[in-house]
């Protein structure tokens, strides 16, 4: 991360900026067009992490006390990338997010992790009333409940019931969640009992349930499966199939089936050929990666780090070597009125066959004004409108926004962190990173409280209506649109 070019005022001396003189505490006045400008200019010093920027000298002297602690934000958060003063800096403390009691069956959820070995118990939750239990229930599944002849055919009858098409999901049930987590299940639990299952539905028409198919052949050790499932019509399942082939020895066919993976267009995809064919002594490999990081580099597209660091560590070259591209520093619509206090909202609709139902969310501009305003701007420009929740975990988040639904395509321009003092609590949406200062554009909506998020990741919204349609999604389920509330 850039580091500033000059030393800043220590903390005593940032504090004291904001207590200087009698005339600067009276009531505050109606800001000027002129000083919304400034607003809008140490916004862009933070965001470039200009530490010498004139507006915030400007503003640590205005006369408005809002500007004022604006201006100290920004001065703290470019000498320390981390904030780890935050809490130490006498600015206001924040607007406490809405609190929210936990949904019964999370508290079943998690009572299940110290069961993991009672084969009994697990048997039993396949039976609870709502679907993330089971589906917790199966995934705890394993050897332990090899010798309990009652799981077996328990997790075949569920696996048979997984509908042969693409459906519709109704609210508050599944439709190939329960297969596929149940042919995981059955894969540690009997191999060869979950074999023909694995065969059969490696045809699915639903990509994810193809996923777990994945997971499930990488458990059975079904190397031919692997690699046919490496050249699937989806990307998310040929990466997937690819990862799970990188810990076995390269062999000809096989470099050649990642050789030809390079040349794809989905970055996940790529970027999994890639880190399989690292370490190849191969010229070819080393000559066709470095060409493939040219093109991927011409894109300027930061959300591409990951796979140009892998191509580079395929063609053997150092991985340093790629730059990180600079960050977004345009100033976004409303970034000013959220900085100044601005009540912008969210409402997300959900798509009908993912159960459907609505929430909305109250953009923080008080503690993350440009990545609020940023959110607020895709939203409008219908960047969100038919993505899903990739990533469901049900006692940690949910996660989504990916225009190719995974964990390595994003917005490409990367977002600056703006770590403030919002709790990560149930309820409060964060930034998806992959590392400091590399916001991809990926909410993940907190839905316990993960207080050891709040040193790394940033709150820019909260949830205000509909916690419980947050509680009832699944993986894969369909955003329909978002609109800007104001």
């Amino acid at each position: 991360m850039p580091h500033p070019s000059r030393s800043l005022p220590t903390r005593l001396g940032l504090a004291a900026l904001l207590l200087t003189t009698a005339p600067m505490l009276r009531a505050q006045s109606a800001l000027t067009p002129a000083d919304s400008a400034l607003v809008g200019r140490i916004l862009l010093a933070e965001d470039a992490r200009d530490s010498v920027h004139p507006s915030l000298a400007e503003g640590v002297r205005h006369r408005d006390l809002r500007l004022r602690q604006l201006a100290v934000r920004a001065r703290a958060r470019i000498a320390d990338p981390l904030f780890a003063r935050r809490d130490s800096l006498q600015l206001p403390a924040p607007v406490a997010p809405p609190v929210y009691p936990e949904v019964a069956w999370r508290l079943r959820y998690r009572a299940l992790t110290a069961q993991r070995s009672n084969c009994g118990a697990l048997l039993a939750a396949l039976a609870d009333s709502a679907w993330p239990v089971r589906l917790r229930a199966m995934d705890l599944m394993g050897a332990p409940c090899a010798s309990d002849a009652r799981i077996v055919p328990v997790l075949q009858a569920i696996i048979a019931a997984t509908p042969p098409m693409v459906l519709a999901r109704p609210a508050g049930d599944a439709t190939w969640h329960g297969g596929a987590h149940a042919l995981v299940a059955l894969a540690r639990v009997d191999t060869a009992a979950a074999a023909p299952h694995v065969a059969r539905l490696a045809t699915h028409p639903q990509p994810e349930m193809r996923e777990y198919v994945v997971r499930a052949a990488a458990l059975l050790a079904h190397t031919a499966l692997l690699e046919r499932l490496a050249t699937d019509a989806d990307a998310n399942v040929q990466s997937a199939a690819i990862d799970a082939l990188r810990p076995l020895p390269l062999n000809a066919a096989r470099e050649a089936l990642l050789l030809a993976r390079l040349e794809q267009s989905a970055p996940q995809v790529v970027r999994s050929a890639a880190l399989a064919l690292s370490g190849s002594k191969n010229p070819l490999v080393h000559e066709r990666a470095s060409a493939m990081y040219r093109r991927w580099s011409a894109f300027r597209n930061a959300s591409y780090r990951d796979v140009r660091v892998a191509l580079l560590a395929a063609a053997g070259r150092d991985t340093s070597s790629d730059s990180r591209l600079p960050a977004h520093v345009a100033l976004p619509p409303r970034a000013v009125a959220l900085a100044l206090g601005a009540d912008v909202r969210v409402r997300v609709t959900m798509a009908p066959e993912s159960g459907g139902g609505t929430f909305v969310v109250r953009l923080r501009g008080d503690a993350a004004p440009m990545m609020a305003a940023t959110v607020a701007e895709l939203a409008e420009q219908q960047y969100y409108d038919g993505l899903t929740w990739h990533r469901v975990e049900h006692d940690f988040v949910i996660q989504g926004g990916s225009p190719g639904a995974n964990e390595y395509v994003g917005w490409h321009h990367y977002l600056r962190d703006e770590l403030g003092s919002v709790p990560h609590v149930r309820g409060t949406v964060g930034m998806s990173t992959r590392g400091h200062d590399t916001g991809d554009a990926q909410w993940f909506v907190n839905v316990r409280d993960n207080l050891r998020l709040n040193r790394d990741y940033t709150v820019f919204a909260e949830v205000i209506e509909g916690i419980d349609i947050i509680d009832g999604i699944l993986e894969g389920d369909r955003i329909q649109s978002m609109q800007v509330l104001q």
